[in-house]
């Protein structure tokens, strides 16, 4: 019922900067959530940062004040500005949402995305 698609992965120098986008799609009637998590091999799949309808924004301990979570409600974006990777930034990274699909049954529904690889070298 809802898709979501990322973009914007890649292999880039210690240092470096990316930034990942991930556009919802589908049957929608509002978004609560949008976040990013990622996963690097042998561990298990971790919070990056999430951020709510309004703004409210939530980072990982690793992550604070070098990534950046923004969202358009109007396209039903969420990005990722990553500034100054490191080699253990390197991970898939996944979108997720939470939102409700039909203004009839206000159930929230968990989506993931098929994630998009980044690599960071040393």
């Amino acid at each position: 019922q809802v898709q979501l698609v990322e973009s914007g992965g890649g292999l880039v120098q210690a240092g470096e900067s990316l930034r990942l986008s991930c556009k919802a799609s589908g049957s929608i009637f509002s978004i609560n959530v949008m976040g990013w998590y990622r996963q690097a091999p042998g561990k298990q799949r971790e919070l990056v940062a999430h951020i709510t309808s309004v703004g409210t924004t939530n980072y990982g301990d690793s992550v604070k004040g070098r990534f950046t979570i923004s969202r358009d409600n109007a396209k039903n974006t969420v990005y990722l500005q990553m500034n100054s990777l490191k080699p253990e930034d390197t991970a898939v990274y996944y979108c997720k949402a939470i939102a409700v699909v039909t203004d009839t049954d206000p159930t929230l529904r968990q989506y993931w995305g098929q994630g998009t690889q980044v690599t960071v070298s040393s």
